[in-house]
C-alpha cells in the first residue's frame, strides 16, 4: 500500500499547513505527540473539525495521573458525531448470519431507528444518569441501542448472550439498569441457542429493571407467553420501539460525560466495571482508526467479535468516520475453518479484524483463503488478542491475503483503543507491532521504574490519554481504580503487559504480567472460573492458568483437586465441562483438565496463577517464588515437571 494517500499522510500535510510543524518520520511524530500532549490533540481536535461542533476551554487541565482533565468546557455526544458523516453514498451497516444473505442498512434507516428507540427510552423515563444494558449478539439492534442510549444522556452497557446467567449478573448487577435489550436467541456453528429461559433469569436477578425490550430474532413466529414472570417489568417489542417516527435529538452533554461501561475479567474478584466519557472516546478513536489503522469513510469495516470484546466498541466507532460497519453474528470456522473469509468475500469488506488465535488455527489447519475466496477487497488485516508466531504471519501472507496490509494491533479494555498498532509509515515486522501508537507515551519499564530498551519489562503509559476511564463503577475513593494502574509506579499507569520496546519503536508484547485469562483476545477472570468449578461437589480446590507458550500457542489448563475419596475419571471431567459451559461460556472451557494432589497458595492464600503462569512458560521455580513464601512449595516442583513432560 502507498502511504501518500493516508490518513496520515494527510495529517502531516495538514500540520505543515496549519502548524508549520513538519516531521522526518513516524519515530519523530510519535515523540512530538507525546511530549507535546497540548499541541498533539488540538491538532487531531482541528484536523477532524471538532472545533466546529464545540469550543473548550483548556486541552489539559490537569496531567494527573489518575484523574486527568480533558478538553473542559467541551460538549458532544457520541452518538450525535457517529451520525454525523451519514451519507446516501453507502450502507451504515450489512448485517450477516450464518443463514441468509447480507442485508443492507442505510444512514437514513439507522438515523430513523436510532431516533425512535431514543423517544422509547424517554417514553420510559430514561436519561441522564441512567443505565440501559443489552444481552445481545453482534446484530444491528445492539449498534441502534448503543448509539440510543447515548443520544438521550444515559450510560450503555452489554454482555454477550453466550454469557451464563451468573457472568452476566456479575457485570449487569453492578450497573443497575433499569432498562433491558434482550434477543431471543442466537447462532453459532450451525446450532441455535434459545436465550428466553437465561432472560428470565436474569432480570430475576436485576431488581432494578422497570423495562424489557424484547428482540425476537429465531423464534418470533412462536406464540408463548411474556419472557419475563415479573409484573412489576413491562414488556416491549423492538418492532414497537422503532416504528415511532420520532424526532432526532441529542442530550447536550459534557466532554466527560458516561457513555459506557465495559467490563474487565474480573480475574481478582467482580469484574471491574470500566466507565468511559463521550468526548474521551469521540477524540481517541477518531485518532486510533483514523491515523493509526487508516480507516477511511469508504471502507467496509468488518471484526469478528461478539458485544463483550472491547474491539466491539472499537469496531463501532468506525461510525465516526463514515465507515460501513460488517456486522457478523456466528461462529469464524463455519461452515469449514475459513469462515470469516467467506462473510468478507460476500460483504467486500475491505478491513477485516480478528483475533490472533483464528489465524493461529487456519495455519494449522492448512487453510489457503486466497484460493478459496474472493478477497480482492480486502485491502487491511487488523490482529490482536495475543501474539503470533513468525509462520503465523508468513502464512497471512502467502496464503491469506498477500497483497494486504496487516496491523497487529495492542490496546485493552481499559482504555477502549490502541497503545501500539500499525502505521502506513512504518514497515510490518514479521512478530512484531510496528510501533507505539501516537499520542501515546508508551515504553517499557524493570521493576525499580527505569526505562528498558530491547529488553523485556512492564507495559507503561507515562503521561494521560483521553480514553482513560473516568472511574470504576461502585469504586469509592477510586481505590481500585488506583490499585488497578498505578499501584507499582505511582502516577504511571501500569498496562499488566510484558513489553519489550527496540530503538526502531517496534514492540513486542510478551504476554499479561498478572493472572488474567486472555482467551481468543476476550479477557476473562480466573474468579468467575473458580466460582462455578468450586461449587461442584466433587472439587476441593482447583487453578486455572492462561499461559502463551513460546511456539505462540495460548495454552489454558485447569488443575483441580478432587474431594477426599473422589476419584478423577472422564465422569468428573465431563461434569466440570458441563458445568462451565452452562454456567460461564463455551469460550471458558480449558485446554485440558489435569488432577492435582494440592494447589499452591501465599501464606495469606492467594493462588499462585501467576508463578504457575511463568513455570508452564519455562521459568525456574527459584526465579519465580521465594523459600518459605508459599504453601505446598513441592507443587511448584511439580508443575515444572509437568512443563517439561508437555515441551512448554
Amino acid at each position: 500500500m502507498s502511504a501518500d494517500d493516508s490518513n496520515i499522510a494527510d495529517f502531516l500535510r495538514w500540520l505543515r499547513r496549519q502548524r508549520d510543524l513538519s516531521f522526518t518520520d513516524y519515530a519523530e511524530l510519535w515523540r512530538w505527540s507525546t511530549e507535546n500532549l497540548t499541541d498533539f490533540w488540538s491538532a487531531v481536535w482541528e484536523y477532524y473539525g471538532l472545533h466546529t461542533v464545540t469550543a473548550y476551554d483548556d486541552v489539559l487541565a490537569d496531567a494527573t495521573m489518575p484523574g486527568a482533565t480533558w478538553f473542559t468546557g467541551a460538549r458532544l455526544n457520541f452518538a450525535e458525531r457517529c451520525l454525523a458523516r451519514a451519507t446516501d453514498e453507502r450502507p451504515a451497516l450489512i448485517a450477516v448470519s450464518e443463514t441468509g444473505e447480507p442485508e443492507e442498512i442505510s444512514w437514513d434507516r439507522l438515523t430513523r431507528e436510532v431516533a425512535d428507540v431514543a423517544d422509547a427510552l424517554r417514553a420510559m423515563g430514561v436519561g441522564p444518569g441512567d443505565r440501559v444494558a443489552g444481552y445481545l449478539p453482534n446484530i444491528p439492534q445492539a449498534v441502534t441501542a448503543l448509539l440510543a442510549t447515548a443520544a438521550v444522556g444515559a450510560t450503555w452497557t452489554v454482555c454477550s448472550p453466550d454469557f451464563g446467567t451468573p457472568s452476566v449478573l456479575a457485570r449487569l448487577g453492578q450497573a443497575r439498569p433499569t432498562v433491558l435489550l434482550a434477543a431471543d436467541g442466537y447462532r453459532h456453528a450451525g446450532k441455535e441457542y434459545d436465550r428466553r429461559p437465561h432472560v428470565a433469569e436474569i432480570l430475576d436477578g436485576l431488581p432494578t429493571v422497570r423495562h424489557l425490550v424484547a428482540i425476537d430474532r429465531l423464534y418470533a413466529s412462536e406464540a408463548g407467553p411474556a419472557w419475563s414472570g415479573r409484573p412489576d417489568v413491562t414488556q416491549h417489542g423492538w418492532r414497537e420501539a422503532v416504528g415511532r417516527r420520532a424526532q432526532l435529538a441529542f442530550a447536550d452533554v459534557p466532554f466527560d460525560h458516561p457513555l459506557w461501561i465495559l467490563w474487565s475479567s474480573g480475574t481478582t474478584g467482580v469484574p471491574k466495571g470500566i466507565v468511559h466519557g463521550h468526548g474521551g472516546i469521540v477524540v481517541e478513536l477518531l485518532k486510533a482508526l483514523g491515523l493509526g489503522a487508516d480507516l477511511r469513510a469508504d471502507d467496509r469495516y468488518l471484526f469478528h467479535t461478539s458485544t463483550s470484546w472491547m474491539v466491539w466498541n472499537l469496531m463501532v466507532a468506525g461510525l465516526l468516520h463514515g465507515s460501513t460497519l460488517v456486522l457478523y453474528d456466528g461462529s469464524p470456522t463455519h461452515p469449514d475453518i475459513d469462515g470469516v473469509w467467506r462473510i468478507a468475500a460476500r460483504t467486500r469488506a475491505t478491513m477485516v479484524g480478528v483475533g490472533a488465535a483464528y489465524l493461529i488455527a487456519a495455519e494449522k489447519a492448512g487453510a489457503h483463503p486466497a484460493a478459496a475466496t474472493d478477497l480482492g477487497a480486502l485491502r487491511s488485516i487488523l490482529q490482536t488478542g495475543s501474539a503470533m508466531p513468525d509462520s503465523t504471519w508468513r502464512w497471512v501472507h502467502d496464503k491469506l491475503a498477500p497483497d494486504a496490509w496487516l496491523q497487529s494491533i495492542c490496546g485493552g479494555t481499559d482504555i477502549c483503543s490502541v497503545l501500539a498498532g500499525g502505521s502506513p509509515l512504518l514497515p510490518v515486522r514479521t512478530g512484531r507491532i510496528s510501533g507505539p501508537a501516537l499520542g501515546v507515551a508508551l515504553a517499557s519499564w524493570d521493576a525499580t521504574g527505569q526505562p528498558v530498551v530491547g529488553e523485556q519489562g512492564e507495559l507503561v503509559v507515562t503521561a494521560p490519554l483521553p480514553s482513560m476511564p473516568l472511574h470504576f463503577v461502585d469504586d469509592p475513593g477510586h481505590e481500585r481504580y488506583r490499585s488497578s494502574y498505578f499501584d507499582v509506579y505511582p502516577g504511571v499507569w501500569r498496562h499488566g503487559d510484558w513489553v519489550s520496546v527496540d530503538p526502531d519503536l517496534s514492540v513486542v508484547v510478551a504476554g499479561r504480567s498478572d493472572s488474567t485469562l486472555n482467551r481468543m483476545g476476550v479477557r476473562m477472570g480466573s474468579a468467575d472460573l473458580y466460582a462455578v468449578v468450586e461449587r461442584l461437589p466433587r472439587i476441593a480446590d482447583s487453578l486455572v492458568i492462561g499461559a502463551e507458550l513460546p511456539d505462540g500457542r495460548y495454552y489454558m489448563p485447569l488443575f483441580v483437586v478432587p474431594a477426599d475419596g473422589e476419584p478423577f475419571d472422564d465422569a468428573l471431567r465431563d461434569e466440570i465441562v458441563s458445568a462451565i459451559r452452562r454456567s460461564l461460556s463455551p469460550r471458558h472451557v480449558p485446554d485440558d483438565i489435569v488432577p492435582v494432589e494440592a494447589v499452591p497458595r501465599t501464606l495469606t492464600g492467594k493462588k499462585l496463577e501467576v508463578p504457575v503462569k511463568r513455570i508452564l512458560q519455562g521459568a525456574r521455580v527459584a526465579d519465580v517464588s521465594a523459600e518459605g513464601a508459599v504453601t505446598r512449595p513441592d507443587m511448584l516442583a511439580w508443575f515444572a515437571r509437568f512443563a517439561e513432560r508437555r515441551g512448554g
